[in-house]
């Protein structure tokens, strides 16, 4: 196994990640191990066959990060999760199958403040995705510690969805009126998004959504926010039209989404990720199929690691949308918005919990527009 860093770390790298791997898995401990340990700037600190012997590893020793599976034996991964981030914060990477049971655990592991979460080898992994597994554990032990404590600040605050129910705003039918609210996340993006699209109105423009994650975790995704919001919640069908405030989820699954309009009605269609990309589906892909219509589109950036939807985004600027991106305070890892940024296509730079009432405000402006521009038409 090769890693871009075997060769020696710069002068001036900050001390090594300490990592603890926790799994009742020998062989997974054992594949983690060899992973991570490739990386120079992550140390494997110990591992633990169980929450028990990790609960007693960490009262001994102290790490940077822990890589926890959610499906162990005892006490599972997710019930050690919430024990803790109530007793000893501290930033967590699950391990996840892509089971139905796997993917809804792991989303709520992410609600519940995991850093992150990756899925449970079926075969043989290559070097790009094992250099990605090296980078989301690093990064997710650079998370600050005022960082990880908002986290768990604002999922306390998140009122108890599974005991009431939900107002529904029913349906307007497909939202003929062109404007539109595009946004990207990947690392920290479920939390991100669940704070955001609250914020949205939901009788306003459709939402799209490129989230980086599996297609089973979008599948649990979906389903999890559609019972929390307002607005009816789904993945992405093809050649649906969309409709006002409803919040459209980018399936995966080997396919990009992207977006076309026809007769004022705004449609996703899908396109095999080939040739294959990192991160499917693709924020970039998504932005820059709306940049035809960027006068009726607001965009945003939200947290996540790497630089996908940086070009698109600055496309659609400079085509005429009105783009966000999340701040470096407020991001779990500030990557993507940070990139959009450096290369100007950023034009509002806002907290996680401001951004949404931006959007919104901003979208209601495209919708006046486009409502003109129809007039003008007719």
């Amino acid at each position: 196994m090769t890693s871009p860093y075997l060769h020696g770390t710069p002068a001036g790298t900050p001390p090594t990640k300490q990592v603890l791997i926790v799994d009742d898995s020998r062989v997974m401990r054992a594949w983690l191990r060899a992973v991570l340990s490739a990386d120079p700037r992550l140390e494997i600190a110990g591992e633990a066959c169980d929450a028990i012997a990790a609960r007693d590893f960490l009262k001994a020793q102290p790490v940077d990060v822990l890589t926890l599976d959610i499906e162990m034996p005892g006490m599972s991964g997710l019930e050690f999760l919430a024990r803790l981030m109530r007793a000893r914060p501290m930033p967590v990477v699950m391990m996840s199958s892509l089971t139905a049971a796997g993917s809804d655990a792991a989303i709520q592991a992410l609600s519940r403040g995991a850093i992150d979460c990756m899925v449970k080898p079926s075969k043989s992994f290559g070097e790009e995705l094992t250099q990605d597994i090296c980078e989301r554990v690093y990064h997710a032990a650079c998370t600050r510690p005022s960082q990880l404590q908002m986290r768990i600040q604002s999922n306390a605050a998140q009122p108890n969805h599974a005991a009431q129910a939900v107002p529904r705003v029913a349906t307007a039918g497909p939202c003929a009126e062109g404007s539109i609210i595009l946004l990207g996340a990947s690392t920290g993006g479920v939390a991100a998004l669940e704070t955001v699209l609250p914020m949205l109105d939901p009788e306003g423009p459709p939402v799209v959504v490129v989230q980086h994650m599996p297609g089973n975790f979008l599948r649990s995704f979906s389903e999890r926010l559609n019972r929390q919001m307002q607005q009816t919640v789904r993945l992405a069908s093809e050649h649906k039209a969309l409709e006002k405030g409803e919040i459209v989820l980018a399936p995966g699954n080997q396919q990009h989404t992207e977006l076309y309009r026809r007769s004022g009605y705004w449609y996703c269609h899908f396109i095999a990720n080939d040739p294959p990309a990192l991160h499917c589906p693709a924020v970039d892909k998504l932005f820059s199929s709306a940049v035809n219509d960027a006068k009726r589109v607001t965009a945003g950036l939200l947290t996540g690691l790497g630089r996908d939807g940086a070009e698109g985004l600055l496309k659609l600027s400079q085509a005429g949308a009105s783009t966000f991106g999340q701040n470096e305070a407020s991001c779990v890892v500030y990557g993507m918005p940070r990139a959009a940024k450096l290369i100007g296509a950023v034009q509002s730079e806002l907290p996680l919990d401001q951004i949404g009432t931006a959007i919104r405000e901003a979208a209601a402006k495209k919708t006046r527009s486009a409502r003109m521009a129809s007039r003008v038409q007719l």
